[in-house]
């Protein structure tokens, strides 16, 4: 039964905000709510740049990282309607460079004990299932990754370099054999380019963020959103993309990427899995197309396919050794993001089918179907790992729901 969210009980968000930016922990955040289509709850707290000390508000916009990664798989499932491609299709069909490919042997300690594989398929990749990785897993293929900093990162080449610099390491496992978060959504950037025969950032533009309104988002900061670009923050002494590293550094709020130098000022890679920004209505604006099936950019039918659970069982019935932006425990997977099957092994109050994903700076957001919800949480501290601020908030949603 759908249940309304209280606005008394919503208020809760605001203090639990300002908790999180008196603290020092976040330098700013903003969390929007909607049920029915309709804002019940917008909330804000702190600043996008400790120096300037502009406010955090509606109209900060924000890197996403990895929220980036449900968009590329809706426009990936256009082309699928479109008859253009279809998921079980292999990589190499599409990137030549993928054929002939190889996996570490189990145990392997390094790359050259490898063994001849198949070919991961579309599917494999959008569900974490092609044996690629990311640099900040563990195991012998991220160190090699990071060796060489494949991230797919704005300033890295183009998307096309990355893929073919990728294609000559071996996957970390044969496709399909466990559950690894990867790069997988980035190659499928590529394949969209490859079939649609346009530059990622066009087809994002013209299938997506034009059609919704999402006037705001891209792959780079114009001069003319500049002075609305946040800072990015890490609590870590070293590297803010260490996403499994503790919170250990001599600051709480130690700048990383300062928004005029920011790297997303000159992108040349678009990074389907990772390398947007954008505002937070703009990105509420996606979640609501999510909640109404497909808002005609994909048919209902295909929406609720891609809200759909894709695994044999939970992500961590596959034995993952990676980061995950997600509880393993009682999480599914789905078409480019988490899908819940079971709230209480998840240890969060949740519904049954909510389909959410997260970014490296901590942003998160989810659709509950089972009530009507969308929820864009927004802020800029990497990792993603520092503190439990998404379980705390689906907890206050959850305690608003009467």
């Amino acid at each position: 039964m759908s249940l309304t969210l209280d606005s008394r009980r919503l208020a809760r968000v605001q203090n639990w905000a300002d908790r999180y930016t008196s603290d020092q922990r976040l330098a700013g955040l903003s969390v929007l709510i909607r049920q029915h289509g309709k804002e019940v709850c917008y909330a804000q707290s702190g600043v996008r740049d400790l120096k300037a000390g502009a406010a955090f508000d509606r109209n900060t916009v924000a890197r996403i990282y990895s929220m980036t990664k449900p968009i590329t798989s809706l426009i990936l499932l256009m082309l699928v309607e479109e008859g253009l491609l279809h998921l079980d299709a292999p990589l190499s069909r599409f990137l030549p460079a993928f054929s002939d490919m190889r996996a570490l042997r189990p145990g392997a300690v390094d790359l050259s004990q490898t063994e001849p594989c198949v070919t991961p398929t579309l599917h494999h990749l959008l569900t974490h299932r092609s044996g690629l990785s990311y640099p900040f897993n563990p195991g012998v293929l991220p160190e090699a990754m990071a060796e060489q900093d494949l991230l797919f990162k704005p300033t890295a080449g183009t998307l096309a370099e990355q893929c073919d610099v990728l294609a000559e390491l071996p996957l970390a496992f044969s496709p399909g054999r466990r559950w690894e978060y990867s790069v997988g959504i980035d190659v499928i950037g590529r394949v969209i380019e490859v079939v649609t025969g346009q530059a990622l950032d066009q087809v994002f533009r013209e299938r997506v963020l034009d059609p919704l309104g999402m006037g705001d988002t891209g792959f780079s900061v114009s001069d003319g959103t500049l002075d609305r670009f946040a800072s990015l923050y890490t609590p870590l002494a070293g590297d803010a993309m260490d996403l499994n590293a503790a919170a250990n550094g001599d600051s709480s709020l130690r700048l990383f990427d300062a928004a005029a130098n920011s790297p997303f000022r000159r992108t040349t890679c678009f990074s389907g899995g990772g390398g947007l920004v954008g505002t937070i209505d703009d990105y509420m604006s996606f979640a609501e197309c999510l909640r109404n099936r497909g808002q005609g950019l994909i048919s209902p039918s295909t929406a609720d396919f891609m809200m759909s659970n894709h695994l044999p069982g939970d992500i961590a019935s596959l034995g993952p050794a990676s980061f995950a932006e997600q509880p393993m425990d009682g999480m599914g997977f789905g078409i480019g993001g988490a899908v819940v099957i079971d709230p209480a092994r998840s240890r969060v109050p949740s519904s049954i089918g909510d389909f959410s994903w997260g970014g490296m700076a901590s942003t998160f957001f989810w659709v509950d179907r089972v009530h009507d919800v969308s929820v864009v949480f927004f802020t800029q501290l990497s990792p993603s790992s520092s503190y439990p601020a998404r379980a705390e908030l689906k907890a206050l949603v959850h305690g608003a729901l009467m």
